[in-house]
């Protein structure tokens, strides 16, 4: 069996990703000592080896470009202290000076929470000439306005160019964070699958709690990621909610199948209470900030407490209640909950993080224009209540019934096809489905699957079908399938892209939607479910 991928194999991802940028980057700590940088950033600077090591100090990197005559005349010293003051006094800073092949380079620089710096520079060389030269002729403009009409407008035509490319420039952040996203999940996500093949197969053994231990830290490099992902498209404007119908049913359903098994392992009674309301909210927003609820209030609270998640009607509006017998907090420490990386004494020692569950439930509230109120008595637990306006019923959510438990669900006897151009989280699928009982095929393409004619002789009962595939979108080769298989075939769509516009497209095709990385719970839930949908073979369309 192939070995399961290390969580460090998402930091070269990430590195890669990060060479991409057209601009130099670089991340420093609140000690001002490098964190990372890209390729782009030694090599506009033009710094040798040495000072793009980790753990470098601003300083050195200010006093190199001094004593080589890049900041100017003078002591390279005093030199190089006013320049870590030019890009640390305020909060941002925009600067701009000469390279060291004398090219212009403008900087921005950005303070972070934790008192760490970003610096991201480009390369603005024709920007700068381009406006140089407009200046240069506006000032020779009388006596020569019909010879300088054209070129004044072919200046401006350039000038607009590069305006728009700095303005692209300031939206390369989001485009790097939206892909670094995708590169990162996908290695995590067949890590996942892996792992959860191994700890089926590892229990009763000595490698059970080596399997553990790497779900856990699997767990947590997804936690991290997620929440720092979440934080970054929120303060960017890249977040935009999308309100809609949504029966409270279904998030509380969601909530019980992701939620269940980690209450059931920490031996506290989760509670989940029906209700027949429908909300106008963004489902996908709501979603996370309902995970983020319950599970602070499952990691806070001790064995045997309890956790109650249920909705009450208070006049126009449903308020969405998370109650435990945990911790608690005094009323003093409100603003410290939903401070970035901060965390209470007694919480720190009962769960790892990094402090930002709150912080981004805070921010999507505040996006959402919802009201939270939250009331608490140290020792005895705490609630967050999530107020969240009411409109017209929809028809009530199809009840697929419980979720399978992980010791019946091998007893299903269904041929499942996997579609994903990752070799690897196929072969991590299919380890995973065929321990669970079942008949897979897989696939990187339709094309493999009409080359290989796949589907002679074997239907499949449902198929999972990655979003992002190399020729088309699964959406659409999920209808190719039905076109050649039959209009009813099930179908889920496994991936990465949470955007709520892959959502709406997914909905309106008929097609689940399970998000990467997979969690063998919620997989197991949307086949449990697609299971229910299947056309039995004596019963297959004409």
């Amino acid at each position: 069996m192939a070995m399961p991928p290390s969580s460090t194999d998402a930091e070269p991802s990430l590195r890669q990703a990060m060479d991409h940028i057209p601009q130099g980057i670089a991340i420093f700590d609140a000690a001002l000592r490098l964190v990372t940088s890209n390729t782009r950033y030694r090599g506009l600077l033009t710094l040798p080896e040495g000072l793009v090591q980790v753990g470098t100090p601003l300083f050195d990197i200010a006093l190199f470009l001094g004593t080589r005559g890049d900041l100017g005349s003078g002591d390279p010293v005093r030199l190089a202290i006013e320049r870590v003051n030019v890009l640390t006094a305020v909060a941002a800073t925009v600067t701009q000076r000469m390279g060291a092949g004398g090219q212009m380079l403008e900087f921005h620089s950005s303070r972070l929470p934790n008192g760490g710096l970003v610096i991201s520079f480009a390369d603005v060389t024709d920007r700068v000439r381009a406006e140089r030269e407009l200046e240069r002729m506006n000032l020779s403009l009388e006596g020569r306005v019909e010879e300088r009409t054209a070129a004044l407008t072919r200046v401006n035509s350039e000038l607009e160019v590069a305006r728009a490319k700095a303005d692209a420039a300031n939206h390369d952040k989001t485009r790097f964070l939206a892909a670094a996203s995708h590169d990162l999940l996908q290695p995590l996500n067949a890590a996942r699958l892996y792992t959860s093949t191994l700890i089926e197969r590892a229990k009763s053994t000595s490698l059970a709690e080596l399997a553990n231990s790497i779900e856990a830290s699997l767990t947590a490099v997804e936690d991290i990621m997620g929440a720092l992902l979440d934080i970054s498209r929120i303060d960017s404007g890249a977040l935009k909610p999308v309100p809609g119908p949504v029966n409270a049913q279904d998030l509380l359903r969601k909530i019980e199948v992701e939620f269940g098994p980690m209450a059931r392992e920490r031996s506290i009674a989760l509670k989940i209470v029906a209700s027949d309301a429908t909300v106008l909210v963004d489902r996908t927003l709501i979603g996370r900030i309902v995970q983020n609820l319950v599970s602070n209030a499952i990691k806070y609270t001790a064995p045997g407490g309890k956790v109650l998640v249920g909705l009450r009607r208070r006049g126009n509006r449903m308020r969405l209640d998370v109650i435990d017998t945990g911790i608690g907090f005094n009323r003093d420490q409100h603003k410290l909950l939903f401070a970035e990386f901060s965390r209470l004494e007694r919480g720190a020692r009962m769960a790892q993080g990094l402090g930002l569950g709150l912080s981004i439930v805070q921010r999507l509230v505040t996006a959402l224009g919802l009201t939270l109120e939250l009331d608490s008595a140290e020792g005895i637990g705490s609630r967050f209540s999530l107020f969240l306006p009411v409109t017209r019923a929809l028809r009530p959510a199809l009840d697929v019934g419980p979720v399978a438990s992980e010791s019946s669900f091998g007893t299903l006897n269904l041929k499942i096809l996997c579609v994903d151009n990752e070799r690897a989280i196929l072969e991590a699928m299919q380890g995973l489905l065929t321990h669970w009982g079942c008949d897979v095929r897989t696939a990187l393409s339709l094309k493999q699957i009409d080359r290989e004619r796949l589907l002679e002789g074997w239907y499949p009962d449902l198929v999972l079908m990655d979003y992002h595939l190399d020729q088309t979108s699964g959406l659409d080769a999920i209808e190719w399938l039905r076109h050649n298989v039959g209009g009813h075939l099930p179908a889920a769509l496994v991936t990465a892209d949470r955007s709520a516009a892959v959502r709406a497209l997914a909905e309106d095709r008929g097609v689940a939607v399970v998000t990467k990385p997979v969690k063998p719970a919620a997989l197991r839930a949307a086949i449990s479910g697609l299971a229910g949908q299947r056309v039995p073979v004596g019963k297959k369309l004409a």
